[in-house]
């Protein structure tokens, strides 16, 4: 991988975490577009590290949102009267809705990492986002804050995500989308859909950290790596707040329409 496809990369999974239609689809579709060899032990790896800069974007997006979920925390182990605050409240929920998709990441790991090498797997999993979003359209509410969420939101939520393993699944998409089915708002669903992403995006980078020595010559890897961490987090931070104010006056139908043309076009020309 050169750093010029890293950088190019790195801009795709800035703008296509965030925006509900699929990074992990886009980055298996847009080396494909372009006909670029990447090795396949650098591409597994890659596509998941990246995300530590959409994760960097998250942390100084959302930064007073975390410092005061890091405050509550301390507070309430210094007095346990604290642990009923809302800001204790928000992280054991956010903890929670990551549940059903960690323990169904470790039973289809198998599964998923085959999906990344079949561009029409991914074409097909983006028809799936469409219709994720549509019913989210159609089904929502949107009247509540995640002030208002509950343990079975969280619960249902986090179930939403585990679709978004698989490449073409948009993250971003499923767990809007089931924050709009349990009656959050647009910009609401957005918020706590995106700081969701803090603990998955730190395991799953934990994780494919481990996996960096089976890379072959990684020493020579490692400055595409970060080129591709920089312009992720960067882009990342523009997307997050281009959603948001979006989200309070449109709709997720324009993004349904993307990726169904996208997934049409794949299923014709491969």
């Amino acid at each position: 991988m050169t750093v010029f496809q890293a950088i190019v990369l790195g801009i795709v999974q800035g703008l296509t975490e965030f925006l509900p239609i699929s990074s992990s689809g886009h980055l298996v579709l847009v080396p494909a577009l372009f006909g670029w060899e990447i090795p396949a032990d650098q591409v597994f790896v890659f596509d998941v590290l990246v995300q530590l800069g959409t994760l960097a974007a998250v942390f100084v997006y959302f930064r007073s949102d975390l410092a005061a979920i890091v405050r509550g925390l301390l507070s309430a182990l210094r007095d346990p009267s604290r642990r009923e605050s809302p800001e204790v409240r928000l992280a054991g929920l956010l903890l929670l809705a990551t549940v059903p998709a960690g323990l169904a990441g470790l039973v289809l790991k198998d599964a998923v990492e085959a999906a990344f090498d079949s561009e029409r797997a991914v074409a097909y999993f983006l028809l799936v986002t469409a219709g994720l979003l549509v019913l989210a359209e159609r089904s929502g509410r949107f009247r509540k804050d995640v002030e208002a969420l509950t343990v079975s939101d969280a619960l249902v939520i986090g179930c939403f995500q585990i679709l978004s393993l698989f490449p073409g699944v948009s993250r971003s998409g499923s767990t809007i989308a089931g924050g709009l089915v349990r009656g959050l708002d647009r910009a609401s669903a957005a918020r706590f859909s995106f700081l969701m992403a803090v603990p998955v995006m730190l395991a799953a980078g934990a994780l494919s950290a481990l996996e960096l020595k089976e890379v072959a010559d990684l020493s020579g890897f490692l400055p595409a790596l970060i080129a591709g961490m920089v312009s992720a987090a960067v882009i990342g931070y523009l997307a997050i707040g281009w959603l948001i104010r979006f989200l309070r006056r449109g709709s997720l139908y324009g993004f349904a329409v993307y990726v169904t043309a996208l997934a049409a076009a794949v299923l014709i020309l491969v």
